[in-house]
């Protein structure tokens, strides 16, 4: 009913017990549901994504990708340093030769 008509939200997303996830079919996707009430004075349960989690996973994106970068921040600088070495000592030895 909620997809057609106005509806009010009764209970806020919750995660669904282990019988709503096995017996619902809006439990499926995303593990949450939400009761609403319909205009049509009908009761029905609406699947939802809870925005503690949803901030969870983005945070925990957010220190991984953080935490790859700073890696990759390493290994060229130390790459960079290798380079200006074989650099310097190739230089070196042009000029021991002369």
């Amino acid at each position: 009913c909620w997809r057609v008509e106005d509806y009010v939200v009764i209970q806020e997303c919750a995660r669904c017990s282990s019988f709503q996830a096995k017996s619902m079919v809006e439990c499926r996707p995303t593990g949450f549901v939400e009761k609403v009430a319909c205009a049509s004075k009908k009761e029905d349960y609406k699947r939802c994504r809870s925005a503690v989690l949803e901030a969870h996973v983005f945070w925990r994106f957010v220190g991984t990708m953080l935490a790859v970068s700073s890696i990759f921040g390493v290994l060229v600088v130390w790459r960079q340093r290798v380079l200006d070495r074989k650099a310097l000592e190739k230089v070196r030895k042009q000029i021991e030769s002369i």
